[in-house]
């Protein structure tokens, strides 16, 4: 049966910490948009800040869907699933929104994540959610499998590119300014890098 929690802490952060990957659900206001899901890698690049909030790591990619749709109404669910031990799911539903690298929170917010080289991924905004419902279930439909490693691909192509390489890479992507669904998402050309940035955290 799943269970309620009242925040992130003991075993329950234990177990979120430890997941290699884990998944971001969120979606417009209109009825007729498009719902996204996103799958998030990179050892390290999410951290819980308090009992309440989780923060994590937007780098370099195609889309800016999430961006977007916390931009217009921040709503968003993050999963976690147990592919080894115990069979569990965690879900905390809430309220996100993106901290961009011009925010005066950005140095504070980037040295929660001391183990990410954040110049090499074309880190482009920081994720905060504050939870409002915090549940886990039963995972018993989820299949087992071995983690490896994380994947070197996306440092390799990221860790060449800085800030005026960036915004020409992100401009010529449709849906990183605007989401599909027409909707403002990564505001360019990006904001200097800082040098907490610079220094890799």
């Amino acid at each position: 049966m799943g269970k309620t929690y009242d925040g992130i802490t003991g075993r329950l952060r234990a177990f979120i910490e430890a997941q290699p990957v884990f998944f971001t659900a969120t979606a417009p206001l209109a009825g007729d948009g498009t719902i996204n899901l996103s799958p998030k890698g990179v050892s390290g690049s999410l951290a819980v800040l308090d009992e309440l909030t989780v923060a994590y790591l937007d780098f370099a990619g195609s889309n800016a869907e999430t961006v977007a749709h916390l931009r217009e109404n921040g709503r968003i669910t993050l999963m976690w699933c147990a592919f080894d031990g115990p069979p569990t799911i965690v879900r905390v539903h809430g309220r996100g929104e993106p901290v961009f690298r011009d925010d005066p929170r950005w140095a504070g917010l980037a040295a929660r994540f001391p183990g990410v080289d954040t110049g090499a991924h074309g880190l482009r905004a920081i994720v905060v959610v504050r939870a409002e419902l915090i549940r886990d279930t039963c995972g018993y439909a989820v299949p087992l499998m071995s983690y490896e490693q994380d994947r070197d691909l996306h440092a390799k192509r990221f860790a060449r590119e800085d800030d005026e390489s960036l915004n020409a890479y992100f401009s010529r992507k449709e849906h990183v300014a605007t989401s599909i669904d027409g909707l403002p998402g990564l505001p360019l050309p990006l904001p200097a890098s800082g040098p907490q940035e610079a220094a890799g955290g």
